[in-house]
């Protein structure tokens, strides 16, 4: 399958569309998700991405992630493939956006502008072994020292974006 992204200007506008490979490739800016979910002890259900995938294979990264189609909507893109890769469903708020640019492999850049979703379940993910080979939780703060000790365990984007989610989590989730 010929994945496209949608390719977009810095204020989020659509400028076009470009295949998955080519944009990672080019280092092209475009739209993307990312979801969180915290179950009710607060912890973050974290995955490991498939070990094929042809960037960060094997890495812990957050619930999921991925890049809307052409035409579709973030929130309904991000139910879409939250259900896709843990098979889960559960009501997921958008929290904030960001841009980031990173090497993730030699010669594939990430240059997104990504749309961050929390959510709230106990449900246990059924995973799509395609995509994900492992899931765990973990509390923020084991988090924060792991990525300290261990970057190298987890993705770009991750390690990019805790402090932000981190920030977020302790207003929305921890606040007594």
């Amino acid at each position: 399958m010929n994945e496209e992204v949608i390719l977009i200007d810095s204020d989020d506008q659509p400028i076009g569309t470009m295949a998955k490979l080519e944009a990672h490739i080019l280092g092209r800016l475009h739209r993307a998700f990312s979801i969180f979910i915290f179950n009710s002890s607060g912890e973050l259900l974290l995955q490991q991405r498939a070990l094929h995938k042809y960037h960060s294979g094997g890495k812990w990264t957050n619930t999921c992630c991925s890049h809307p189609r052409y035409g579709e909507d973030n929130a309904a893109a991000a139910d879409r493939r939250l259900n896709e890769e843990m098979g889960m469903n559960c009501k997921l708020e958008h929290v904030f956006s960001f841009t980031y640019k990173a090497e993730v492999e030699p010669g594939l850049i990430e240059n997104e502008f990504d749309h961050v979703f929390f959510g709230s379940t106990d449900d246990l993910p059924v995973l799509n072994t395609d995509e994900v080979i492992a899931y765990k939780y973990m509390s923020m703060e084991q988090l924060e020292t792991d990525l300290t000790l261990q970057p190298e365990q987890y993705t770009e984007w991750l390690k990019i974006v805790f402090k932000l989610v981190l920030a977020q989590y302790n207003k929305n989730f921890n606040n007594g």
